[in-house]
């Protein structure tokens, strides 16, 4: 800064206040300290002015979901820096992994970098570590699922609704033999999805008979599917409970003939067109290209960027001041038929 006042012919104290962007400095003199600046190839150094400045926001925030490479999480994450801009605030983005050791490790380095919040998706676990950090002012906002010993605002949607809107949906079409598919069971919002595909067979007298846990990505949904589809008595309709999972599921019905255009032309066909039976299929979570597939894919459709945006709006407000009661907000889910969860069962 000294060197960038000696070049424009200014005090250190004009530079400041050009850099900072504060008021009282002439257009024209400013003009000529951003010259300087671009002339010297000066940046500001955050970490040293926080140093001097240990009491002020630091406009950074944390973001730690399960996987970022995940789209669901993705879309979720822009949101977050969309607000986050209007804010004049950067993100740091981790990736858990849905470990809560490796959760511990990333949040440690939000804060060690003096984040003034932290968006969370929780791993499986408690989250008591996080108080000491409360107390310094950190705050934090949870999504996706609620934090185990932990009182924070949250976002979540009606997971379990949405499963049973959409496993009620195949019993509509006469399907009995229904498989469930899905992520690890400790996950909250997966054992919501869950209870919610049990729920609906319960109301029909139905046991869930097929049910596979564990599945975190496309890979192993796509084995686990094959070798359901390759017993004797395979699922006539699957629910498949996230993203990755149903991709992975369509790969499996792909590869066994399972998955194509009815026979007849008629969506509800149980038929492909060479007489293999087809089995329905609907997925918790949009995914890239659902809609242009053959049949295009049924899903539960929850809305990444409105989950992401809600839990920017209600961190930012917490930073501000805002120290009402704790908030949970539950957003809707909805049902989007668009073919492959229409296929009837070959018994009507």
């Amino acid at each position: 800064m000294r060197d960038v006042a000696r070049v424009a012919g200014v005090s250190l104290m004009t530079v400041s206040r050009v850099v900072n962007r504060e008021a009282g400095v002439q257009p024209e003199t400013a003009a000529r300290v951003e010259r300087a600046i671009r002339q010297l190839g000066y940046h500001r150094n955050d970490a040293a002015r926080q140093l001097r400045r240990h009491t002020q926001p630091t406009q950074t925030i944390g973001l730690l979901v399960d996987d970022i490479a995940n789209p669901f999480f993705a879309t979720l994450a822009r949101a977050v820096e969309d607000a986050a801009r209007l804010h004049s605030c950067v993100v740091l983005i981790g990736s858990s992994n849905d470990s809560l050791a490796r959760e511990r490790e990333v949040i440690s380095a939000f804060c060690a970098r003096r984040v003034d919040g932290v968006i969370l998706v929780p791993a499986a676990g408690s989250h008591r570590f996080l108080r000491a950090q409360q107390e310094l002012g950190v705050k934090v906002v949870c999504v996706d699922r609620p934090a185990a010993n932990l009182e924070v605002d949250t976002v979540l949607v009606d997971n379990r609704h949405g499963a049973h809107t959409a496993v009620r949906h195949l019993i509509g079409y006469g399907h009995r033999r229904i498989g469930y598919l899905g992520d690890r069971k400790d996950i909250w919002a997966v054992r919501e999805r869950y209870a919610g595909f049990v729920q609906a067979l319960a109301e029909e007298g139905l046991d869930p008979a097929i049910v596979r846990h564990g599945l975190r990505n496309r890979a192993e949904a796509a084995k686990v599917a094959a070798v359901l589809l390759g017993q004797a008595a395979p699922p006539t309709a699957i629910f498949a409970s996230n993203d990755l999972v149903t991709m992975g599921v369509i790969d499996a019905l792909q590869e066994a003939g399972r998955y194509g255009p009815a026979g007849d032309g008629s969506r509800r066909s149980a038929r492909r067109g060479d007489g293999t039976a087809r089995v329905a299929l609907v997925g918790f979570d949009e995914f890239a290209l659902a809609d242009k597939l053959t049949p295009p894919v049924t899903v539960v459709s929850q809305d990444p960027a409105a989950i992401g945006a809600t839990a920017a709006q209600l961190l930012f407000a917490r930073i501000s001041g805002d120290t009402s009661e704790r908030r949970d907000v539950v957003l809707l889910t909805r049902l989007v038929a668009r073919g492959s969860g229409e296929i009837a069962s070959a018994a009507l």
